[in-house]
This record gives C-alpha cells, sequence and structure tokens, in this order.
C-alpha cells in the first residue's frame, strides 16, 4: 500500500460524459467525481485519497454518510459513477475555510492528521498472523507509490521495465551472514522492525521455507560479497486473497504459491536494490511475471495494467495492474525515495467481493 497523505491540489475539470449534475475533478491521473460547478479549473480543493477512513463528522459534513466501503462505512474506495470512475474525494472541509490552499499545496502541507483521517488497515487472519520479535537485522521493504498521484515519476522515453503486481501478500525475508539467521515477516510487521517467529503453520514461513529461500539466499550473499540479503515475493494463492493464481495455499502437498518481485542486499556497509532477474539464475525461486521492457510511455503502461494474470499460464482472473521501475535504479525526487510506481486496474479497483489483506 502506499502512503497516506492528504494535501490540496490544483483541479483540472472535465465534463462528465453520462450526467449533466456531474463533473471530473482531476488530481495527477486520478479523476474524482464531484458536482457540477462546484469547481474550476485551476482552482485548489484537497484531495483524500483511497483507503482513507474519515471521521464521522467529517463524513456527514460531505454528505457521504451510508456511502462510504467498509464495515463502518467510512473508508474511501474506487467506485463507478454513472458509469466513470472515481478515485478518492475532492472536497472542501469547514475546518479549512481560513486555509490558503494554493499556499498549501506549493508546501505539499498534509491535512490527515488535522482532519482525523487515517489510513486503513486490513485485518490479519491467522494464517498470516504469529507471535513476533524484534528484528533490528530485518531489510525492510518500502511502500510504492501510484503512478496516477504521481505522473512525472518517468520521463517520456526512459527505458523502464513493467513487472505484474500480484494480489497477494508481500513476505520479506532476510539472510544475515553471520550466524546464517534468516529473518522472516510480511509487511505490516517489517515495517515496524518485527520479524515472525518460526512457525510451520504460519504462510510466510510456509512459503520460504517451502522454496528453499534461505539456501538461495546464501549462495546469493556469496557471489555479491554481502554481509545481509533481503528477498522480497508475493506469497498467493485461494486461502490468501480473493485472486488464487490457480493455486491454493490450504492444501499440504505443495508450499504457497511464491514470486520474487524484488531484493536488497548490503554491500560495503550499503543497501542496493538488486533486480531479481539479473542476479538470480534461472529457476532458482520463481519470479513475478515480466512483461515489458523498453521505453516509458504512459499510455503503454497503463495498456499493461489492465487484462488478464500472466501467473498461472491460463488467464484464470483479472491482472492486479503493474509495478513500474527504471532500468537503472535511481533515485527520485518527486516521490522522495526509489524512482518506483505502481499502476492498477480500473476493473481490480472496482471488482465484487475483493479481499485486501496485507
Amino acid at each position: 500500500m502506499s502512503t497516506l497523505r492528504v494535501t490540496a491540489e490544483e483541479l483540472t475539470v472535465h465534463e462528465h460524459p453520462n450526467a449533466d449534475a456531474l463533473e471530473l475533478a482531476q488530481v495527477g491521473l486520478y479523476r474524482a467525481v464531484v458536482a457540477k460547478r462546484a469547481y474550476r479549473s485551476g482552482e485548489f480543493a484537497l484531495y483524500i485519497p483511497e483507503q482513507a477512513v474519515l471521521p464521522a463528522g467529517l463524513i456527514e459534513e460531505l454528505g457521504l454518510t451510508g456511502r462510504l466501503a467498509g464495515g463502518g462505512a467510512d473508508r474511501v474506495k474506487a467506485v463507478r459513477l454513472r458509469g466513470e470512475l472515481s478515485q478518492g474525494l475532492v472536497c472542501r472541509p469547514a475546518a479549512l475555510a481560513e486555509v490558503d490552499l494554493t499556499q498549501a499545496a506549493e508546501e505539499g502541507t498534509d491535512f490527515a492528521g488535522l482532519l482525523g483521517i487515517t489510513k486503513w488497515s486490513p485485518p490479519v487472519p491467522t494464517t498470516m498472523s504469529g507471535d513476533v520479535e524484534a528484528a533490528p537485522d530485518l531489510l525492510p521493504w518500502v511502500d510504492i507509490e501510484n503512478l496516477q498521484r504521481y505522473p512525472d515519476v518517468f520521463e517520456a522515453g526512459e527505458p523502464v521495465v513493467l513487472t505484474e503486481k500480484l494480489h497477494g501478500t508481500a513476505c520479506l525475508s532476510t539472510y544475515v551472514v553471520e550466524g546464517g539467521q534468516v529473518l522472516v515477516s510480511s509487511k505490516g510487521f517489517g515495517s515496524r522492525g518485527l520479524a515472525l517467529a518460526e512457525d510451520e503453520r504460519n504462510l510466510y514461513w510456509r512459503a520460504v521455507r517451502g522454496h528453499g529461500v534461505p539456501e538461495v539466499a546464501a549462495r546469493l550473499a556469496a557471489r555479491l560479497g554481502a554481509t545481509r540479503v533481503g528477498i522480497f515475493a508475493e506469497v498467493y494463492g485461494g486461502g490468501v486473497q480473493d485472486l488464487a493464481y490457480g493455486t491454493d495455499v490450504r492444501t499440504a502437498d505443495a508450499p504457497p504459491g511464491y514470486a520474487v518481485f524484488d531484493i536488497s542486499a548490503e554491500i560495503d556497509g550499503q543497501v542496493r536494490w538488486l533486480d531479481p532477474a539479473d542476479v538470480l539464475p534461472d529457476g532458482e525461486l520463481p519470479l513475478v511475471p515480466r512483461l515489458f521492457e523498453g521505453p516509458y510511455d504512459l499510455d503503454t503502461v497503463l495498456e499493461w495494467a489492465s487484462g488478464r494474470e500472466t501467473v498461472s499460464g491460463r488467464g484464470l482472473h483479472l491482472r492486479e495492474g503493474v509495478v513500474i521501475r527504471p532500468a537503472a535504479e535511481r533515485y527520485s525526487p518527486v516521490v522522495g525515495g526509489r524512482a518506483i510506481a505502481k499502476a492498477v486496474s480500473p476493473a481490480y479497483l472496482t471488482r465484487k467481493g475483493g479481499t485486501e489483506y496485507e
């Protein structure tokens, strides 16, 4: 999941093709359905992204009582309104009536705390939880921002790689050369510097042991001269999320589905990000499907983000989206970190019965 920021943004307003009383307010590449003539192009308003949880007072003020997602009807989720995809909320809350939104946009002010808006945390199934312990040597994963919120992360024509984004649960594993320690965690626990105690019933440990990840990491550390190696993968299958890719983690005769999407290594005291396809010999570990390599073009990325999954080889269901990264690892001043982003399929966002465990 990407970071939650509630910021003032300049709007570009478009006509709604299917509704006389509605318009589309664009922020980045996102479009939110708004009442007609509520905003004009060039004006500034607050943008509340998907996965934001709103307090009751703000929900009532915006006239959204009973209209948001989740058990408490308080979570912002992508929806289709009169045939148009609406992602996030555009508004001007009364609490910000005296705020200069133009200046706030220039300064990048985050209003989430002031408004009592929090980020939604998905529930954790018992197979993904367990006893945890402090793990200072765990190599962490990073949040990937959405390309539609930050469309300038990549430059036109820049060499990029698109890999399929899988709908599973992120598994973090770190191999520490000194002592041969193996640390395994989820994205949520890992962000707090915690690792899961080994348990043969735990989903992440089943995947790591079942696919021989520690042995692969040890060999990779030796080849790289690394003191630590982090292997980041998606664990997937029926019993994890609603998209199963033709496998089921509840069967005991095979390990859960597992696909590596990133690798980091500490070499000479510095942590470096590595492309799994460059450093892992063929067949050592399953990798996420590589869909496209070539010059960056927004339309090409959005086209690849939709369609059918390729993991099963049978196109069993829709694709979640794609992850975009430069062919050569670099820093991005746009997101203040790694130049990496995701683009998500509109069909995935609006599917029925979807699960979002982390």
